[in-house]
């Protein structure tokens, strides 16, 4: 039986803890916030667990073998690092880390230890992503020509990152996934209008193998859209995660160029098939995620979404910061 120590019940600290505590070969022994209102929201549900608000009952406790982080990017660094430190397994909230640096140091950390280091990418474990990511490896898409994302709605406004950090790494994760491969440039824009911090922003990436990446996040939308286009050589894909019935439709539409006398003359032809959409399973994601995590400690298996692919995201966002910081040298086409 594992035993598991939960920081953190905000927003997403209710729903870790929830399916934690449902899943066989799993104990909730401790949750830990330092708001008091927090405490008692999460003991008027689960009055078995302990309650503190010290982080040292946790990250520090003989009696606990795993810690899920569920608290600010800038606070996983030291209570993933204090809890790699007591012996202890890592599920730790997106981003992973605030800088590389630190994801770095984690991952040495955990590999030394022999420990597992998971990243709750949660939409890796949705039935819409699992099925992309069936239909890219098998070839049903053809090889990739570009993945664009909208991911807008009014809030959840944030205090300690911008917009970018918020929502880009849930697409971030998505792309590392499907892709395979790390972008060789990454070109950002956003605006801020509230707060000092970003709220909307627009993130572009180029791939070695051709493909890019589009993404669109926003705060300040009036309406809230999850739409997601991949294309591919041979077929195209919306995903439209708001969508209750059909989330994914697959169109069996393309472009083929071909030559004649020579490449002054290229004909082009467009091919238009038939639309369909695939099932898609619908269990809850933080399920089969809570699953594998416990799976992954059991068997001392590495997760495709560990420390590793948390570094991966987190050095497309530090880029994406840079490329925000360096607008001042975007040349204008229309000055010259």
């Amino acid at each position: 039986m594992l035993k598991l120590g939960v920081i953190g019940y905000g927003y997403w600290g209710p729903n870790i803890l929830r399916n934690f505590s449902s899943q066989p070969g799993c104990r909730v022994a401790a949750i830990c916030d330092k708001n008091p209102k927090a405490l008692a929201r999460a003991l008027s549900l689960h009055p078995a667990v302990y309650a503190t608000s010290d982080l040292d009952e946790v990250t520090g406790s003989p009696e606990i073998d795993a810690v899920a982080i569920v608290t600010p990017v800038s606070t996983h660094y030291d209570l993933a690092k204090k809890a790699l430190e007591n012996g202890k397994h890592v599920f730790v909230e997106k981003p992973f880390t605030a800088t590389s640096a630190q994801a770095e140091e984690l991952i040495e950390l955990a590999d030394r230890k022999n420990l597992v280091v998971m990243v709750d990418h949660t939409f890796l474990f949705t039935g819409a992503v699992r099925k992309i990511k069936e239909l890219v490896d098998g070839g049903a898409l053809g090889p990739l020509y570009y993945y664009d994302s909208t991911r807008v709605n009014l809030g959840l406004f944030q205090h300690d990152v911008n917009v970018i950090w918020d929502l880009a790494p849930h697409d971030l994760s998505i792309m590392d996934y499907l892709i395979g491969l790390e972008p060789e440039m990454v070109v950002a824009t956003a605006g801020a209008h509230l707060n000092g911090l970003e709220d909307v922003g627009y993130m572009t990436l180029y791939f070695p193998n051709s493909v890019i990446a589009h993404i669109n996040v926003n705060w300040l939308s009036p309406v809230k859209v999850r739409t997601t286009l991949v294309g591919g050589q041979r077929r195209m894909l919306v995903w439209n995660d708001l969508e209750p019935a059909e989330k994914i439709k697959i169109y069996d539409k393309g472009v083929e160029v071909g030559t004649e006398q020579g490449v002054h003359q290229l004909l082009v032809s467009y091919r238009s098939g038939d639309m369909w959409a695939p099932k898609v399973e619908e269990t809850e994601a933080l399920q089969l995620e809570t699953r594998y995590f416990l799976d992954c400690v059991a068997e001392g298996k590495r997760p495709f979404n560990d420390g590793r692919a948390g570094l991966r995201v987190v050095r497309m966002l530090e880029a994406a910061e840079e490329s925000l910081k360096r607008r001042k040298e975007i040349v204008y086409a229309s000055s010259h």
